[in-house]
């Protein structure tokens, strides 16, 4: 009986070809614009590294100002010190940790014709390798001697590499940065974080670093800021070092912690630290140490961005307007078949048999209007990616589980349009329509 109702359906369609047209362009736009605003949202706050995002924690110290919290209503810093993220390293309590910043340095090929470009470095740990599980293409991360010591190591990003070496394993082979040179120990294959989770503080959207090199390096070679830098008092003294020593935050620290004990015991850890610290006259605020898994800091830090979910319920209005549009299309089109109906009546086809022959019908006009819907998405998700770039990069795209609920979205949304025609339709008389015919 499906076949036969979705054959009745077609034949329906093709006898009004425009009003078919208009009710498929009508639902067409409303899940183009709902599906568009849909999928960026959708891919934002999706988990990025799902194997491992409830073992992966950051690390909050409020070491704030005694007189205001870091931000309302009583949230501790975003980021930690340099001096309280070394020694959170070197405690070395939990299982793997990495304190990490983000820098810059001018790299000078060695190739003639190649010009030298400004590289975007993340200062880090050996573990952040391990903690964050980025696939190499050709050697590994450094070693932990390479990390007490600061040695000038760099991994590579594939893209770099192929700009350097033009693809090839490099290695063993040195690249010139801050005048010096340093020995390339790894290369990254294709990585590409959504949202770049570990450091939310210059852009949980941007595109990834071109390359890691040891967190001591930040001392040793006094490596400029490349990231956000807050401080709630000037430091004591002048020069670089003060500037270390000081009580502006730039530096981010992830743990790995497997279990809910490993968890409970690394908080006790923090908390005696902080005790020990406002005994040397640091950390002047109560108490308020947090850890946040994966999900809970990008919860925590909006990652989501207020607008993005604007954006979304309007679109969704849209879509309610569309669909007002098209149940008033399809009331003209199942009411000015009332002769019809009223004959399959006569000879005895029951009220719900045309009642489920023309949901069939709004289903079908549905499936019509999701695929040209998905069509306008995928066209506004590209212009979305010619206006913003790379950083959209992985975001802008359609995947089988978003056609799958644009599909089923757009169905739902016509047999919802068309519910009320269709019940509008089947209770006419077919005594007084017969009469007329």
């Amino acid at each position: 009986m499906f076949f036969y109702y979705c054959r009745l359906a077609w034949l329906s369609i093709r006898r009004n070809p425009v009003l078919s047209t208009l009710m498929m362009a009508a639902i067409a736009l409303g899940i183009g614009a709902a599906m568009t605003t849909l999928t960026i949202n959708y891919l934002m706050s999706a988990n990025p590294i799902p194997g491992k995002s409830e073992q992966l924690f950051y690390v909050q110290l409020d070491s704030w100002d005694p007189n205001q919290p870091y931000a309302e209503p009583n949230e501790p810093p975003d980021q930690l010190t340099y001096r309280d993220a070394t020694n959170l390293k070197e405690a070395g309590q939990a299982k793997l940790q990495a304190a990490m910043t983000q820098s810059a340095a001018v790299i000078e090929p060695k190739e003639l014709g190649k010009k030298p470009f400004m590289a975007y470095l993340r200062l880090t740990h050996n573990d952040f390798f391990e903690l964050f599980e980025p696939p190499f293409l050709y050697g590994q991360g450094w070693s932990d001697e390479a990390d007490k010591s600061g040695r000038l190591t760099i991994v590579l990003s594939k893209k770099n590499n192929d700009e350097l070496f033009d693809g090839a394993n490099s290695v063993g082979e040195t690249i010139t940065m801050m005048d010096r040179e340093f020995e390339v120990v790894g290369v990254l294959d294709e990585w590409q974080l959504k949202p770049r989770f570990y450091d939310v503080t210059t852009g949980a959207f941007n595109s990834m670093e071109h390359g890691y090199v040891p967190f001591k390096l930040r001392e040793t070679l006094e490596m400029p800021n490349s990231g956000n830098t807050n401080c709630w008092k000037s430091p004591d003294g002048e020069g670089f070092q003060a500037f270390l020593q000081s009580e502006c935050i730039n530096y981010q620290f992830w743990v790995q912690l497997d279990d809910a004990d490993a968890e409970q015991d690394y908080m006790s850890f923090l908390n005696a630290y902080v005790e020990q610290q406002k005994q040397l006259g640091r950390f002047p605020r109560p108490l308020n140490n947090r850890l946040s898994d994966v999900m809970e800091w990008m919860e925590n830090q909006q990652v989501v961005d207020d607008d993005a979910q604007v954006m979304f319920y309007l679109a969704l209005m849209f879509l309610l307007v569309c669909l007002l549009n098209t149940v008033g299309l399809l009331l003209t089109k199942f009411v000015s078949k009332s002769g019809e109906i009223a004959l399959r009546r006569a000879v005895g086809a029951s009220r719900a048999d045309l009642y489920w022959q023309h949901l069939v019908e709004s289903a079908l006009i549905g499936v019509g209007g999701g695929a040209g819907g998905l069509i306008l998405a995928w066209l506004g998700l590209q212009g979305i990616k010619s206006l913003y770039g790379d950083n959209l990069a992985g975001l802008a795209e359609l995947d089988l589980t978003l056609v799958a609920i644009g599909i089923v979205l757009a169905i739902v949304s016509s047999l919802l349009a068309g519910a009320y025609p269709t019940w509008r339709a089947c209770r006419i008389p077919p005594a007084s329509q017969l009469k007329t015919q």
